[in-house]
């Protein structure tokens, strides 16, 4: 075996590792919950977490969000009118070049997961969502509400506003970092558990964030 053969394979092994032992990782991450211990409350605001398989959105009430997610920024600005917003944070270069599935490449994936470039909030303005199947609802009571806005809002950086894939849908600079530490999904974790709901304490999965919904 030529030294060259040799060397890809232990590349190639060595990447098999790390990712099983992300994968390990990311399981114990899950398992482990923060604020196991809360009751839910039998009123409040009603929310809801989307998941298509690889990432999740925060779908919160429009209301605490008028003044920066406005209708004027979007292709259709009717849609404006609709009483929900669907949050989800990512690397910029992937977000806005990535409006389909087969518009994914391995170049783009693999800057994202090593932390390159800065990141965005999407924001889609959508109809009240019907919980079942890969979309979970909970109720928060005002003050655990009041956090996983301001969890969502303190994301939010200056910078001009970008239309989305379509005619509901814009894309807003944001703080922070993407890359295999910190995905879109353990943002949308990391909110849930800022404002108190059951969840694990390190959630870069979607399977990691619905665990506990």
């Amino acid at each position: 075996m030529g030294a060259g053969l040799r060397l890809i394979k232990r590349m190639l092994g060595g990447l098999v590792l790390m990712v099983v032992l992300y994968l390990a990782a990311a399981g114990l991450g899950a398992g482990l919950a923060t604020n196991s211990g809360r009751e839910p409350p039998t009123e409040g605001v009603r929310i809801y977490v989307a998941d298509n398989g690889v990432h999740t959105d925060l779908i919160l009430p429009v209301d605490a969000f008028r003044d920066f997610a406005r209708p004027e920024h979007l292709a259709d600005p009717r849609y404006g009118a609709e009483p929900y917003l669907a949050f989800g944070w990512g690397n910029r270069d992937f977000y806005l070049h990535t409006a389909k599935w087969t518009d994914v490449n391995a170049w783009r994936v693999g800057k994202a997961l090593v932390g390159a470039g800065s990141t965005v909030l999407h924001v889609a303005h959508v109809p009240e969502p019907r919980a079942g199947g890969s979309v979970r609802t909970l109720l928060l009571r005002p003050e655990e509400y009041r956090r996983l806005v301001d969890h969502v809002r303190g994301t939010v950086a200056a910078g001009p506003v970008v239309r989305g894939y379509g005619a509901r849908d814009a894309f807003y600079s944001a703080k922070g970092g993407y890359s295999a530490l910190t995905t879109c999904n353990e943002w949308t974790g990391r909110g849930l558990r800022k404002a108190g709901v059951p969840m694990g304490i390190w959630t870069p999965m979607t399977w990691g964030v619905m665990l506990w919904l």
